[in-house]
């Protein structure tokens, strides 16, 4: 049987976001997402929410966008699900503009962004509301078998990554579902073009429509079948 489709947003809760000790949380948090696109997302996975089904995210990082997923499953009774290795992606590396030495593990010499993850949970009192996935995203996807309301798809952003999370993640969602892209940039000059190369390619499958976007998050809709 086909998951019900998300209410339209005229039927969504006027003026529905995280309160303030959750936007608190998440302005707090270490990571990189605008306070304007974590509304967006948001609104996004507490419309998806409404299908009862679970939030998925790939790429946690540090769990900024963590927390507004929690909140927003929490307020459904349903579960967010985040996906990394924590080891961080390719830009995050030494040497490279986005590395944090905070958060390398200075026993093993690599970074490791899980314990960072787990106090960012902890200070904003969502642990209970959120599933962690240690590992790969293609070998999670690979033995993930319930549909998802929402899947949330900012990993890495090299073509081979973002292709692995869009075809490992994307037959996930569920009928009338969310897919959410972030980091999607139409110009060279804004930003790396994995994140719009996925995107262009799940508006051209026919099986998503794009119902907003806010800067570089993209928001689309399960409405035919495949990727």
């Amino acid at each position: 049987m086909a998951a019900p489709t998300a209410p339209p947003p005229e039927q969504q809760p006027a003026g529905a976001g995280p309160g303030p000790e959750i936007l608190a949380a998440f302005e707090a948090a270490k990571g990189f997402m605008p306070v304007d696109e974590g509304l967006a997302l948001y609104a996004a996975a507490a419309r998806a929410a409404a299908l009862g089904l679970p939030l998925v995210e790939v790429g946690t990082y540090c769990g900024r966008s963590t927390i507004l997923l929690a909140d927003a499953a929490r307020a459904a009774g349903v579960v967010a699900v985040t996906v990394d290795h924590h080891r961080g992606s390719e830009e995050q590396q030494p040497g490279w503009e986005y590395h944090d030495p905070a958060v390398v593990d200075p026993e093993v010499g690599r970074m490791d962004t899980l314990p960072t993850f787990r106090r960012t949970l902890h200070a904003a009192g969502l642990e209970e509301h959120v599933i962690a996935l240690v590992g790969r995203s293609p070998q999670a996807a690979a033995v993930w078998r319930a549909p998802a309301g929402l899947v949330f798809i900012d990993g890495g952003h090299t073509d081979e990554h973002a292709t692995a999370d869009y075809e490992g993640w994307a037959p996930h969602v569920a009928d009338g579902g969310l897919l959410v892209i972030h980091d999607v940039f139409a110009d060279p000059a804004d930003g790396g073009q994995a994140p719009y190369r996925i995107y262009r390619r799940a508006l051209e499958s026919g099986a998503f429509t794009e119902l907003s976007a806010h800067r570089s998050l993209h928001v689309l809709q399960r409405t035919g079948p495949g990727i």
